[in-house]
């Protein structure tokens, strides 16, 4: 097992993949490793500053520390839908590729069975594999939909570096087993998307006059006050509600 290895990940996968048969299943492949390889060298990462895991419908990679976090995102946002026209103008429909991606940052060990091991990558994972991703991807036009971390958002999108417009990145939380994450995709949200609640606003300091005192109310009716006196013996004494005094027995 390595140490800790700060990477960053870009996690891709293919839309509908297992609806395709084998013959269609192997040409989308050839085409995502296009993609990514065409995009990763316009970002100019190349071959010895990466290393990839191969997921059949997806692809995995880690992507050495001394590449710029900004160069990379950019080339993601202009390169990667670019190269995506580009293949899917002469693919039949049937052929047509659309593509999630997932940018993040973190820690990670790679096992004595080249294996990856970190949250920081689990945490990625669930990303590029939620809701909000896939619906987003489902409801636009274009092929392809983004996502990056939170730390990818507050280390790097939010300062506005050239061609990345924080502008276009919105805020959602994706579930999961270990609790929510919060994430940035760019461009619009999907309908009923899970996006990160509002900051509660401070509520309003209450009035000295309702601090200091209960809500008024109207006085109670006065109801007249009258003594009822029974001498004797009294059998089969029923009454309501009586105001003032009640003497049973002979008055003194």
């Amino acid at each position: 097992m390595s140490n800790p290895l700060h990477r960053t990940f870009l996690l891709v996968d293919t839309e509908r993949f297992s609806d395709r048969d084998d013959v269609q299943q192997a040409y989308l492949r050839r085409m995502l490793y296009g993609v990514v390889d065409r995009t990763l060298l316009a970002a100019g990462v190349d071959q010895t500053l990466r290393l990839r895991a191969d997921r059949g419908d997806a692809i995995m990679e880690l992507i050495d520390s001394s590449v710029p976090v900004n160069t990379l995102l950019r080339a993601l946002l202009t390169e990667a839908p670019a190269q995506l026209r580009s293949v899917n103008r002469l693919a039949a429909s049937s052929a047509q590729i659309r593509l999630r991606a997932v940018l993040a940052t973190g820690y990670v060990m790679i096992d004595e069975y080249d294996g990856w091991v970190g949250s920081d990558l689990n945490q990625a994972c669930r990303l590029l594999d939620g809701n909000t991703l896939r619906a987003a991807l489902r409801e636009r036009h274009d092929d392809y939909a983004l996502c990056v971390s939170e730390a990818v958002y507050s280390g790097i999108v939010r300062h506005e570096h050239p061609g990345v417009p924080s502008a276009e990145f919105r805020e959602i939380t994706v579930p999961s087993k270990n609790g929510p994450l919060t994430a940035w995709l760019h461009g619009p949200l999907p309908q009923g998307a899970a996006a990160a609640p509002p900051a509660a606003a401070p509520s309003a300091a209450p009035s000295p006059a309702s601090a200091s005192s209960p809500a008024s109310s109207p006085a109670p009716e006065s109801v007249p006050t009258t003594e009822v006196h029974f001498g004797g013996t009294n059998n089969g004494v029923q009454a309501g509600v009586v105001h003032g005094g009640i003497t049973f027995g002979e008055r003194r």
